[in-house]
């Protein structure tokens, strides 16, 4: 499972890892499933309610996918919290909001134990269609994590030099050959 980085800048000592894995199948889309295991009592972690759509989920407790196309400047971003709250942005460019591009809703499932929560979402095939038809997808996998005293630590599977910038093109590292992918056989666990 790819593991994900804390930002130099923003260390949390209550969080021991961050996993994904991310599966496609091009008859029900992409899979994403994130885990993060540590100190559960210390952050803050909202209780999962019913799933619906909200706003600057990445001020909290949340996880993201950015999925991009190799080559291209357009990309999509979902937000995917513990609440079950969730959100997703089209964009045309480096953080230039595409308002045309509605995302349908992703089914969420969220588990927790004493030192482990685990969200899995499922993301339409018809919510990556502005991306088609590209043959290789290039994803962000990131987390926003609080702690009980407000602090944010920030985690990607590839920092962009300086400030944490989930946005930038270099975190975009998984590649995801989209036309390897069949119905019967989705693209396992990815390095």
């Amino acid at each position: 499972m790819p593991v994900l980085i804390a930002h130099p800048t923003t260390p949390s000592a209550h969080v021991h890892s961050v996993t994904a894995h991310v599966q496609f199948d091009r008859a029900a889309g992409l899979s994403l499933r994130f885990i993060l295991t540590g100190e559960l009592d210390e952050l803050s972690i909202p209780s999962a309610g019913a799933v619906a759509r909200s706003d600057r989920l990445w001020e909290h407790t949340c996880f993201e996918a950015f999925v991009g196309v190799e080559g291209g400047t357009r990309y999509l971003e979902f937000n995917l919290a513990p609440s079950r709250q969730w959100a997703g942005y089209g964009f045309s460019g480096y953080r230039q909001r595409d308002e045309s591009w509605t995302a349908p809703t992703p089914r969420i499932e969220v588990v927790r134990t004493v030192a482990t929560l685990e969200v899995n979402a499922q993301i339409p095939l018809e919510a990556l269609r502005p991306l088609c038809p590209s043959r290789t997808l290039r994803l962000g996998l990131t987390a926003v994590i609080e702690a009980r005293d407000r602090s944010l630590s920030y985690w990607a599977l590839a920092h962009p030099p300086r400030q944490p910038d989930f946005h930038h093109a270099d975190g975009f590292v998984l590649g995801l050959d989209v036309v390897a992918a069949t119905a019967s056989q989705p693209v396992a666990d990815l390095p």
